[in-house]
């Protein structure tokens, strides 16, 4: 597999991630790749959207007032840079936030606390369950649906991928049962037990995707992709309408050990 980030860029990227911790004087735990470079399907001119997850100095938290716990820089053309403070970070993964799951699996990484990596991921694999990552799913499936059609009448390739991709994350949590698909097409189908025909109607799609623009719009999709969506869309729907959440130990309080643990061990008093 080809790298989806050459080395300019990480060296680059690596650099802007060292700029931030340094003007803003963070500790980044992880810094990764969350888009379509991530995802596996790629345009030539694809952004580069990075992620990060920051803790921030013990004097910091002890400020009164309200306290900004996301951290954005400026878009260009090239660089999408944005991060979650720790405790964002927690709180999200504590209501099952599907992008924390994503963000822990991403197969490209840019800088990585390994320990903070590990704890974090551990957390995430405690918090979140199968109903409400679903729920996620099918909200970011039916939002690319109402988005799908371009100006030219043209289903745009773009926003294909953005409802094929959460389809397969849906039937890969059906047949397996678990939480946390992951992030990556490749892996993502290899847990899906697609036919040959729809895997190498998903090939010819990505192959596809990763010659065009972002822009471009296509012909209609395989039939066999289509039927894929709206099935799975319609299982999901059936399950969440029955399903009840899965019961879970009270995690509030790991949740604040580790943010202390992590915050104390790289910010020692």
């Amino acid at each position: 597999m080809i790298d989806p980030v050459d080395a300019k860029m990480k060296a680059l990227i690596r650099a802007k991630l060292d700029e931030i911790a340094c003007e803003e004087a963070v500790h980044i735990l992880l810094a990764v790749e969350s888009g379509s470079r991530a995802w596996g399907f790629h345009s030539p001119d694809s952004d580069y959207d990075v992620r990060f997850i920051y803790a921030r100095p013990i004097d910091w938290h002890l400020k009164l007032g309200k306290k900004r716990d996301v951290m954005e820089r400026p878009i260009d053309d090239e660089l999408d840079i944005s991060g979650w403070e720790l405790s964002k970070a927690l709180t999200l993964a504590l209501g099952s936030n599907a992008v924390i799951a994503e963000w822990l699996q991403s197969p490209v990484v840019y800088r990585a606390d390994d320990e903070a990596v590990q704890r974090l991921s551990d957390f995430a694999a405690q918090a979140l369950d199968r109903k409400s990552v679903s729920w996620h799913y099918l909200s970011l499936l039916r939002r690319q649906e109402a988005r799908l059609i371009g100006p030219d009448g043209r289903p745009r390739l773009k926003r294909f991928f953005y409802i094929l991709r959460p389809a397969l994350a849906l039937r890969w949590m059906r047949l397996t049962g678990k939480p946390v698909p992951p992030m990556d097409m490749a892996h993502l189908r290899a847990g899906c037990d697609l036919d040959r025909e729809t895997e190498a109607a998903i090939d010819d799609l990505i192959a596809e995707k990763m010659a065009a623009p972002e822009s471009a719009t296509s012909h209609d999709p395989d039939p066999r992709l289509t039927e894929l969506i709206a099935a799975e869309t319609g299982m999901a729907e059936q399950w969440l309408a029955s399903a009840s959440s899965a019961e879970k130990r009270p995690l509030r309080s790991t949740a604040d050990a580790l943010h202390r643990d992590l915050t104390l061990s790289r910010f020692p008093l």
